[in-house]
């Protein structure tokens, strides 16, 4: 029986992509872009649990474009209103006795196999792990017709996988849906949780307009030229 669970968040509509296909189901290389993310999980945690959330209406597409090609075996299930509910579904799709749960989004398709496994290691330790980078940019704070300057040094961007102990995720998700639950970190929190932080990839980067499809083509294909050396 799997011990790690993991549920793939893809309910992406491809507008900001300017496609009409769903941006998860866009090619990278060889490989849909969700095809890619669900590879580089299985990879990385091979006796885990998989789970893919998507719209309801997208599923049987998905069943389609999978068949076609070579993509870990993974469950299906329907997502919600909201991503806080879509990832409800996905942990209620898990085996119940599964003990760390990691949720990534599905357009992430570049997360390494090493960083997905310190996560888990570090899981073991705590109880809410996520993977953030600090920003290369200057930010400044809107006040109506004014800004002023933000010290970027106490700024992080937060990435994907997020782990989390099973039973702290699976009480976390039983509060009412907030406005405030950006991502799943929030919600454990809001439940009472301290979060721990380490140190993620630049190159894990979430796949939502052309330039960063321009960006991942690059990546993959200097990936693929180590990989013959």
């Amino acid at each position: 029986m799997a011990e790690i669970g993991v549920i793939i968040v893809a309910g992406g509509s491809g507008q900001r992509m300017g496609s009409a296909l769903p941006k998860q189901f866009l090619m990278l290389g060889n490989l849909p872009i969700l095809g890619h993310t669900i590879n580089r999980i299985r990879e990385a945690l091979p006796a885990s649990e998989i789970v893919v959330v998507l719209p309801n209406e997208h599923i049987e597409l998905w069943r389609n474009i999978a068949a076609r090609f070579d993509i870990a075996k993974h469950k299906i299930a329907i997502g919600g209103k909201e991503r806080f509910h879509s990832v409800k579904n996905g942990i209620e799709a898990l085996n119940p006795d599964v003990k760390t749960i990691a949720i990534h989004d599905g357009v992430r398709p570049l997360v390494t196999k090493k960083l997905i496994i310190r996560l888990i290691l570090e899981a073991e330790k705590h109880k809410a792990v996520i993977p953030v980078v600090a920003p290369a940019d200057s930010f400044r704070v809107m006040n109506g017709d004014t800004s002023n300057i933000i010290d970027r040094s106490q700024l992080r961007m937060v990435h994907t996988p997020q782990v989390f102990n099973a039973d702290v995720l699976r009480a976390a998700y039983q509060q009412p849906f907030c406005n405030s639950f950006t991502d799943d970190a929030s919600v454990v929190e809001a439940a009472g949780h301290t979060i721990t932080l380490i140190e993620g990839e630049r190159s894990n980067i979430k796949i939502t307009t052309p330039t960063d499809m321009l960006f991942a083509q690059a990546l993959l294909a200097s990936i693929e030229d180590e990989t013959q050396f």
